[in-house]
This record gives structure tokens, C-alpha cells and sequence, in this order.
């Protein structure tokens, strides 16, 4: 079994989702020394996270957007974790929601996704630095 790893740091990201697809695929370029196997994509924050969805359409990383913050409002009166502004409770929240990790087949040396999804950066705060990954392949 093979097993490459890299991380990077993204450049910053506003708020919202991201399509980080290619920048992923391009971090990792000995994907294709991997027949079967699985990528795995791990995010180092508490507040960002990973999901895989639509790559065709803008407005569903808009509406993903939209949901969030209507599931998960800023400036909820219970909220005690508000040292770092009024983003920071809700991002922590819709971070855990959405997840630190995917995986993902590797199939001949592609990720054997569906033609319409792609992998996302959920940006949850107003105003973050770069956000750091760990991606890793394995396989045979």
C-alpha cells in the first residue's frame, strides 16, 4: 500500500463556500500513482469546514450559505463563547454541523466522484486567515 501526504495552507477565503477541487488535486499530485485507494482531506481549524456537494451551480454554495445562517444565528442570547465576535460561537457550530473531514474513492489514479460534486471550503468567519489541510492518499 502507498501513502502520500501534504498540507497547505489555502490563501484566505470570505465568508461563504468554496470550490477547492483542483487546488486539492494539484496539493497532491501522486493521486494518480494510486489505482484504488481513498483521499482524505482534514482541516486543522474549529472554525471552516469540508463537505462535498454540487460544483456546477454558484447559487447552491449561496444557498448553503443562506441555510447556515438562519439554522445557526450570530448574536443568539445564549451564547457565552463571544470573545472573538459575534461570527465565532455560530462558526464553531456550523463547523461541527458540516464536518472536519471527507473521503473520497480514488479510482486509476482519479477521485472517483460523481460528475456534478466537488469539494468545499465552508468559510464560516467574517474575516479568517488561511486555512491549513492535511490531504492524504492511500491505496494500492
Amino acid at each position: 500500500m502507498k501513502f502520500y501526504q501534504s498540507e497547505i495552507i489555502l490563501n484566505p477565503y470570505a465568508r461563504g463556500f468554496h470550490l477547492l477541487t483542483k487546488e486539492i488535486i494539484t496539493a497532491l499530485p501522486e493521486i494518480k500513482n494510486i489505482n484504488t485507494g481513498f483521499l482524505q482531506v482534514f482541516i486543522k481549524h474549529t472554525s471552516a469546514s469540508l463537505t462535498i456537494n454540487e460544483n456546477a451551480d454558484p447559487t447552491v454554495r449561496l444557498d448553503f450559505e443562506s441555510h447556515m445562517n438562519i439554522m445557526v444565528p450570530e448574536d443568539a442570547p445564549y451564547y457565552i463563547h463571544t470573545y472573538e465576535g459575534s461570527d465565532d460561537m455560530p462558526a464553531h457550530i456550523k463547523a461541527s454541523i458540516m464536518g472536519a473531514s471527507i473521503q473520497i474513492p480514488i479510482t486509476n489514479g482519479r477521485l472517483n466522484m460523481g460528475i456534478w460534486q466537488g469539494i468545499y471550503l465552508c468559510e464560516h468567519r467574517n474575516n479568517a486567515s488561511g486555512r491549513k489541510l492535511v490531504i492524504t492518499a492511500y491505496g494500492s
